[in-house]
């Protein structure tokens, strides 16, 4: 894998007078020179609207884009390509669904269910959901060790459950859930499952269709592609029925002066002119990986990981949030060291070039459940190394050395 670094032009650079150390994928993944001249050559050599031309740029561009919707299939091995929705992101998909499937079959006195380790995306939609129709938002608690608590799951999930809406993988904690398990119990009570992939697919092998979802929804920014475009994956025979979120340009199939008809899946989902330059990107991005292969990429980063948390929990003073077993960790790793603000920490290593993630990562509700402000996050990917591992903790070293020094001063 060390190779694969040279293939991401922007790493090779200096911050601060020091060589670039990119410890943040889980906010967005850096993208290798691949993927650029994808987009690159769209905008190029094929850049025109789709599926409505009848001219050979507008045709090869329709090409590419429906060529990215298989891809997005294939990776994630839905059933039909009717399934895979091109979105702005994972919190649009969540929005749509909130919206739309949420607000024509969740009613007062109904039940969602939810996790306390979501991201603001996972809980904002379904709080303005419930509030609206009058329906009751409850939330599944964790283990001490992070993992969610499946036998809290179980007594909370009842037949009034509507939805079931859960990340597949922390990020913050780490954590991978049991996405199938989970399901298999919302289907028992007739409540469908929507899992929150932002955090897994870059990451590992996914398969929908074993998992038993009914939606999964991923962003393309953090597996390698583009920001802007997304994936929501729902079933065919809901979406048959879901009616879309927003109105105008590709999804028409009809317009009258009072009424109005619509595309099939996917297209009646997908309003106005498509990120088509993203989509296509984001097939590129599934290219690449594909062509290192998800148990390569799995592997590798679990040996990143065996490698960084052992060694990041014996520094004294260092508090690891989530699993403290690196078998049971992803590639997230929130931490805190005793003394130093989340954020001083954060900018301290800002300043020997490497660049991490402080705050609440868009989960105050769990921020608030672990009774901390904030974390320093490192989210570690295919072009991370176990150098950069030692150089990060060498230079935490350093800053607590410096930090304990000012604090132990003596006060004459």
């Amino acid at each position: 894998m060390k190779t694969i670094r040279h293939d991401f032009p922007i790493l090779n650079q200096t911050v601060n007078g020091q060589e670039l150390l990119y410890f943040d994928s889980a906010a967005t993944s850096q993208k290798p020179q691949y993927v650029i001249d994808s987009l690159v050559n769209y905008y190029q050599n094929n850049n025109a609207n789709v599926h409505r031309g009848i001219y050979e740029l507008s045709e090869r561009a329709t090409q590419q884009y429906e060529q990215a919707r298989d891809k997005v299939q294939k990776f994630i091995h839905a059933q039909k390509r009717e399934e895979v929705l091109f979105t702005r992101g994972t919190t649009e998909s969540l929005n749509w669904l909130a919206s739309t499937y949420g607000a024509e079959n969740v009613k007062q006195g109904d039940e969602i269910l939810i996790s306390y380790m979501e991201h603001h995306s996972n809980i904002v939609p379904w709080q303005q959901l419930a509030q609206r129709v009058g329906a009751h938002l409850k939330y599944v608690e964790l283990n001490d060790d992070g993992t969610l608590n499946m036998a809290d799951l179980e007594r909370k999930i009842t037949d009034k459950t509507k939805i079931v809406s859960i990340t597949h993988a922390s990020n913050v904690l780490g954590v991978v859930n049991p996405i199938k398990t989970i399901a298999k119990i919302a289907h028992k009570h007739d409540a469908i499952m929507i899992a929150d992939g932002a955090q897994s697919v870059p990451h590992m092998r996914v398969d929908v269709q074993d998992m038993d979802v009914d939606f999964f929804a991923f962003s393309g920014h953090k597996m390698l592609g583009p920001t802007g475009i997304g994936v929501l994956y729902g079933k065919h025979d809901i979406l048959e029925n879901m009616k879309p979120a927003q109105f105008g340009g590709e999804m028409i199939e009809l317009v009258d002066l009072q009424e109005a008809t619509f595309q099939p899946s996917p297209w009646r989902f997908e309003a106005g002119t498509p990120n088509i330059a993203g989509a296509i990107a984001l097939g590129s991005a599934i290219d690449y990986l594909t062509n290192i292969g998800m148990k390569e990429v799995e592997n590798y980063e679990q040996s990143l990981v065996d490698y960084a948390l052992p060694k990041l929990k014996s520094i004294a003073g260092v508090t690891i949030y989530g699993p403290q077993n690196s078998e049971q960790h992803s590639g997230v790793i929130a931490f805190n060291l005793a003394g130093v603000h989340a954020h001083d920490l954060a900018t301290a290593l800002d300043q020997e070039g490497i660049e991490v993630r402080a705050g609440h990562h868009c989960a105050q509700p769990l921020m608030k459940y672990l009774n901390i402000a904030a974390t320093v996050r490192i989210s570690l990917y295919i072009y991370n190394t176990r150098e950069e591992i030692d150089r990060f903790l060498s230079v935490i070293e350093d800053i607590k050395a410096v930090s304990y020094t000012h604090l132990t001063l003596p006060t004459n």
